[in-house]
């Protein structure tokens, strides 16, 4: 028998082992189930921020700047005064203007109060008097007519001044019942139309002159923050020439233009998430409130308007006119479609393929499953393929796996190891 040399028993029983040890070891992996459920494609679409109200605050008259209230930056309130004009000349008008109102209105009190019971009376003993007098003179005709034409012991003369003097006592009776009757019955309507009139003419000069004051003081119709200072205390002020800007900034709109191929899918009202470049990774909640139904004739693309609440911090908007973001917008119908996470496709050789925890006889094993990728929903993607909904796949670990290599599933809540990875 020949001697077998300590060098080939060696080699003989390295490869004794490595025939009796198992292809591969198990690697640890993390897999998820496939879900079945609606999805649609979305897609990011730069926008930028804008006030939800922007105004150029402007002069209506001319005039010279006595009071700024605000600087840039600041917060202004609606109707607050953020910037005054000289008004001395025409406060004085109106002040004239507001006596001559006075008057008026007291002249109109007169009329409506008619006469007073006083002078009633005193108009009505003038009536009696009248009245006396006219039956005295009566009778004194009377007996100038029987000495005159009967007797004859009379001048024409004295008969005719006797005559003359009855009639005016008769006048002067009529004209005091007549008074006294006008005194009872009050002012003529149309007296009393006349002096309303003269009252509402002057109010409403007087009202024209307080409405031309409130022009001298420039103030913001709505809450925002004072973003353009246009001028200085002592400038003059030309009408219609700006005086400052004011932005609302309490909710802000991102406006995104977007491709005409994509804006049939987008829909008013929908919930949109919106993240701004200067804050990496923090999403703003918006709603699409317009798009605008006219688009770029050179680049074909339609704006759309996004609503985002602001989020304020230290008293100051977080979201800033002007920033730049990106909004995601659903760009497909949705559909009934097969979902798995975007970690669980691996290249192999060219095609795509995901890694399915199957059973075997020890354990667990990969098996490969090739898929055509579909639309995706920024974490989730649709696959086709040999998968069905609540099968196991893997996310984590995946990248070095070989078919039918056994796996160890750890749990959820067990981080992978980088082996695995």
């Amino acid at each position: 028998m020949k001697k077998i040399s300590s060098s080939t028993a060696l080699i003989c029983g390295l490869i004794l082992t490595l025939l009796h040890a198992p292809a591969w070891g198990q690697s640890p992996v993390r897999a998820v189930p496939v879900q079945q459920r609606e999805i649609a494609s979305y897609k990011t679409f730069v926008g930028t921020v804008h006030p939800s109200k922007h105004a150029v605050l402007g002069s209506a008259v001319d005039g010279r700047v006595v009071e700024f209230n605000y600087e840039e930056g600041d917060f202004v309130e609606a109707e607050k005064p953020v910037a005054q004009l000289l008004i001395n000349t025409i406060s004085l008008i109106r002040d004239a203007a507001d006596a001559e109102l006075d008057v008026r209105k007291a002249e109109l009190e007169e009329v409506q109060n008619g006469t007073r019971p006083l002078e009633v009376e005193q108009i009505q003993a003038r009536m009696r008097a009248a009245e006396a007098r006219k039956q005295y003179m009566k009778l004194r005709r009377d007996r100038a007519v029987e000495l005159y034409e009967k007797r004859g012991v009379t001048s024409k003369e004295t008969f005719d001044e006797a005559v003359s003097a009855a009639d005016a006592a008769e006048q002067e009776y009529m004209d005091a019942l007549k008074a006294f009757e006008l005194a009872e019955e009050g002012p003529r309507p149309e007296q009393l139309k006349q002096a309303e009139a003269r009252v509402a003419v002057q109010a409403a000069i007087v009202q024209e002159l307080n409405d031309r004051i409130k022009k001298y003081t420039i103030r913001s119709q709505f809450d925002g923050y004072l973003v353009k200072k246009s001028t200085e205390i002592g400038a003059w002020a030309t009408s219609g020439g700006a005086i400052a800007e004011v932005a609302k900034l309490d909710e802000v709109d991102v406006i995104a233009n977007v491709p005409e191929q994509d804006i049939p899918y987008v829909r008013l009202g929908r919930e949109v998430q919106v993240e701004v470049f200067a804050y990496p990774g923090r999403k703003f909640p918006g709603k699409v409130v317009a798009i605008i139904p006219q688009a770029d004739v050179r680049a074909r693309t339609f704006p759309v308007k996004v609503r985002v609440p602001n989020q304020f911090e230290q008293d100051q908007p977080v979201l800033k006119a002007g920033m730049m973001g990106n909004v995601m917008l659903q760009t497909s119908e949705t559909k009934l479609a097969m979902l798995i996470p975007k970690d669980a496709v691996v290249l192999n050789r060219g095609s795509k393929v995901v890694y399915v925890i199957a059973p075997a006889e020890k354990g667990q094993v990969a098996k490969m499953v090739p898929v055509t990728l579909g639309i995706h929903d920024g974490t989730d993607i649709e696959v086709m393929g040999e998968l069905q909904p609540g099968m196991n796949v893997v996310t984590h670990g995946n990248e070095r796996l070989r078919p039918d290599q056994p796996v160890t599933v750890l749990p959820a809540t067990t981080p992978t190891s980088s082996a695995g990875r």
